[in-house]
C-alpha cells in the first residue's frame, strides 16, 4: 500500500477537506482547516504532503515525524494544520484495513459515549438566555457563549455589568443542572479578567475559556489563584511542545487542543497525557467540519481525562452548510441527551459523502474573521 494521491476541497462554510488515495484504493479522509486562512493551509499540504507520496500509508508516525522535522521551520498555526490534516487521513486509513475504529489502535475506549456542548448565540440576556433554553430543550446538558463583545483596556462599570447580567440570565434560563462554558476569546486584558472573573463566580461556570491571550501563559497561574471558577486554553497552541508551558505552569485546569490545528489525533493523545501528569481536564477545541469532529471522538473515546467536547451544529458560522451535510450517513452524529455515541464505525468512523463533496468544492467564498475596532478607533481582538 503507497500513498498515491493528495487532494484537497474547499467547501462551504469554511472548511478544508483532505482526501488521501493509494496505490491499492484505500481512502483516508482529514480536515487540515485553519479558520480564516484556507488557501494558505492548502498550499501547506501541497508543499509537505510531496514528502509522503510514495510511502506506506500505515506509518504514521514515521510520516508525522517526517512532516514535521523534515523541514527546518515547523509548529505554528499553518504547518500544524497541515500536519493534522494528513496525519487524521492516514490513521483513518489504517484504522479502515484493520477494520477498527481509530480509537482502537490508541488503547480502546475508555467510555461509551462523549459529552458535548452547543454553542449560545444572541448578543442581548433575553436572546441569549432564550437560545440557551432551546438548546437544553433538545437535551443538552452544557452550553457555551461568548461571555464579552470588544472590550478595551479597562471597561466602564455599565458594561461589566450588563455582560455579567447576561450570563445570570443564561442561568436564570437553563436552571444548576446544566453547566455552562464561557469564552472570553481572549478579548480581555488582565485588569478586566480580575473584574470579570470575580463577578462570573456566583453563576458557578463550567470553566472560563482564554481569560487572557496564551500570548500572556505568566499570568495564568495568578488568575487561577484568583478565582475557583476553572480556566481553560489551548485552541491556538500546537504540538505538545505549545501545550508543556501551559500545563507545567499551573492555573490552567482544561486544555483544549484541537485535532486540526495541534498536530493530530495522536498529537493531542500526547498532549492529553502530559496533561493528564499535572491534574488538567481535556476539552478539545472543534468550531470546524465533520471528518474534524469525527478525529475529535477518536481522542475522546480513548483519554480518560476527558471533560467535555466543542462540535458546531447550529453555530453561527456555518452559513451555506452545517455539520451533517457532507455525510453520506447523519448517524454517527445522533445527539442523545447532550452526548455522542463513541463511533464504532472503522477509521474515523463516519463515511463522506464524496460526490457532495466534489459538487461543494470550490464553492466557499473566503472567510475572514471580522475587524473590530474601539471606540476611539483602535483595533480590538476578535
Amino acid at each position: 500500500m503507497r500513498i498515491e494521491t493528495l487532494e484537497l476541497f474547499p467547501v462551504p462554510p469554511r472548511w478544508l477537506f483532505l482526501r488521501i488515495g493509494t496505490d491499492d484504493g484505500a481512502v483516508g479522509w482529514g480536515e487540515p482547516t485553519l479558520e480564516g486562512h484556507a488557501a494558505t493551509v492548502a498550499r501547506a499540504v501541497e508543499e509537505i504532503g510531496e514528502r509522503v507520496l510514495g510511502r506506506d500509508p500505515r506509518r504514521v508516525e514515521d510520516l508525522v515525524q517526517v512532516l514535521y522535522r523534515g523541514g527546518f521551520y515547523r509548529g505554528g498555526p499553518v504547518l500544524a494544520s497541515a500536519v493534522s490534516g494528513i496525519e487524521q487521513a492516514l490513521w483513518d486509513i489504517k484504522a479502515r484495513a484493520l477494520g477498527v475504529p481509530v480509537h482502537e489502535l490508541m488503547g480502546g475506549r475508555v467510555r461509551d459515549r462523549v459529552r458535548v456542548y452547543g454553542w449560545v448565540g444572541g448578543d442581548g440576556a433575553e436572546d441569549a438566555a432564550r437560545a440557551a433554553a432551546a438548546l437544553v430543550s433538545r437535551g443538552f446538558t452544557a452550553v457555551k457563549l461568548n461571555a464579552v463583545a470588544r472590550v478595551p483596556l479597562i471597561d466602564t462599570p455599565e458594561r461589566t455589568r450588563a455582560a455579567v447580567e447576561r450570563v445570570e440570565a443564561v442561568r436564570a434560563a437553563v436552571g444548576w443542572n446544566v453547566d455552562i462554558a464561557l469564552d472570553f476569546h481572549g478579548r480581555v486584558h488582565q485588569g478586566m479578567a480580575r473584574r470579570l472573573l470575580r463577578d462570573l463566580e456566583p453563576t458557578r461556570p463550567l470553566f472560563v475559556e482564554e481569560p487572557v491571550l496564551v500570548e500572556q501563559l505568566e499570568l495564568y497561574p495568578e488568575l487561577g489563584r484568583l478565582t475557583a471558577i476553572p480556566l481553560a486554553a489551548g485552541e491556538r497552541l500546537y504540538t505538545r511542545w505549545g501545550f508543556k508551558e501551559l500545563v507545567t505552569r499551573g492555573g490552567v485546569a482544561v486544555a483544549q487542543p484541537d485535532v486540526s490545528h495541534a498536530g493530530g489525533i495522536w498529537e493531542c493523545r500526547k498532549i492529553a497525557a502530559m496533561a493528564e501528569a499535572y491534574d488538567v481536564a481535556m476539552a478539545p477545541h472543534c468550531p470546524l467540519g465533520p471528518i474534524a469532529l469525527a478525529a475529535a471522538l477518536q481522542l475522546d473515546a480513548c483519554t480518560p481525562n476527558f471533560l467535555i467536547q466543542e462540535q458546531s451544529l447550529g453555530i453561527h458560522y456555518n452559513q451555506g452548510a452545517d455539520l451533517l451535510d457532507y455525510l453520506a450517513d447523519p448517524g454517527p452524529f445522533a445527539f442523545v441527551e447532550g452526548h455522542l455515541a463513541v463511533p464504532d464505525g472503522p477509521g474515523l468512523g463516519i463515511e463522506v459523502d464524496e460526490a457532495r463533496v466534489r459538487r461543494a468544492a470550490g464553492s466557499a467564498s473566503p472567510w475572514r474573521n471580522p475587524l473590530w475596532r474601539l471606540d476611539d478607533g483602535t483595533v480590538a481582538e476578535w
